[in-house]
């Protein structure tokens, strides 16, 4: 079965004080752990509009990274941390675990809880 770049539904309501991670689909690959490097692909959108702000797949390669390292926000690193290949997992993840106060780079406002669907498509 091909991998198909997810759609994110606009969540109404007040956004979580803490992450939320929901297993859309439970993978059946290795495990991603602790200092693991993780190939994911994502979609990314603010909560506050529903408007996507980032995905891997406009770029056609997924992200690449160390588990736990800091090469993210700390809401990836918490909620990619126990995944397993072929997984798909939506996060919700508040400003304290994501850009805080500052936001990022014009793209995303100052105190945005940021909604991901995230694939695991490798783990090494």
């Amino acid at each position: 079965m091909a991998l198909e770049r997810p759609e994110i539904d606009f969540i109404d309501g007040p956004p979580p004080a803490d992450l939320v991670v929901t297993d859309e689909k439970v993978g059946e690959g290795e495990q991603a752990g602790h200092g693991s490097t993780v190939e994911v692909h994502y979609v990314g959108v603010a909560h506050s509009s529903g408007e996507e702000f980032d995905a891997s797949w406009n770029r056609g390669e997924p992200l690449r990274f160390r588990l736990g390292s800091g090469q993210v926000i700390s809401g990836w690193d918490q909620g990619v941390m126990g995944m397993r290949v072929g997984g798909r997992r939506k996060l919700v993840i508040p400003p304290h675990l994501a850009y805080g106060d500052r936001g990022a780079g014009g793209v995303i406002k100052p105190g945005e809880t940021l909604v991901f669907v995230v694939d695991l498509v490798g783990v090494s």
